[in-house]
């Protein structure tokens, strides 16, 4: 059974991961038989939002703990993960990848990567292992692997301009689909960047799982 891992960054789109991505993520990935393995840093998210009213609550969380709601605790520190174990790497969207996995939101272009997550994912580029990024987290992979790579975020040409200043190819995608770049095994789909229901975005995840288990060797 092939290892995925699955990389988190909180609960609730506006200060962690989109949860319907990461369980769409995580219900394609069981369909399609493979085992997702799943991982979020151990440390304190940025900040902490009411999803009901969009304000900033005078809170802290963990990100970790966060989201292991997602996952039924079933979660480990993304500290553990490790390239020999696992055959792919995917990483929903979210605010969090953004806020918890990058200082994107702040510093756009100008960003650093949270250390565990960029070192595993360059580890899984070195090996030649698929690696899946949707919604904004396609937005790191220049950062991430210090070079040009081909993704999307769907259409926005703001976004885009960031994302080309950053070394990457910023590719307009619809929401049903995927950019995959065969040369370094990374797969993107625009996800909620675009989706307007929970069936929209479901339909670009479910090829790009496809797409990176079939990546795999």
């Amino acid at each position: 059974m092939k290892q995925v891992g699955v990389v988190l960054s909180g609960c609730g789109v506006y200060d962690g991961t989109e949860i319907h991505e990461a369980v769409l993520t995580l219900l394609a990935l069981d369909r399609a038989g493979a085992q997702a393995v799943c991982f979020a840093p151990d440390k304190t998210q940025l900040h902490v939002i009411n999803h009901l009213s969009g304000d900033f609550l005078p809170e802290t969380r963990n990100v970790l703990i966060e989201s292991a709601r997602i996952t039924r605790g079933k979660i480990q520190p993304l500290s553990q993960a490790d390239v020999n174990k696992l055959d792919a790497l995917i990483v929903p969207g979210g605010f969090g990848a953004a806020k918890n996995l990058s200082n994107f939101a702040e510093e756009g272009a100008e960003c650093s990567i949270d250390a565990e997550l960029a070192k595993i994912t360059q580890k899984m580029h070195k090996a030649h292992k698929p690696i899946g990024f949707m919604c904004i987290a396609p937005a790191l992979l220049p950062r991430i692997l210090g070079q040009q790579v081909r993704l999307t975020i769907g259409n926005d040409p703001d976004l885009g301009e960031v994302i080309d200043a950053m070394g990457g190819e910023p590719i307009v995608c619809p929401v049903d689909d995927i950019v995959v770049d065969i040369e370094n095994k990374v797969v993107t789909t625009p996800a909620y960047m675009l989706a307007q229901s929970i069936g929209e975005a479901a339909r670009g995840i479910d090829k790009l799982v496809a797409r990176v288990l079939d990546l795999t060797e």
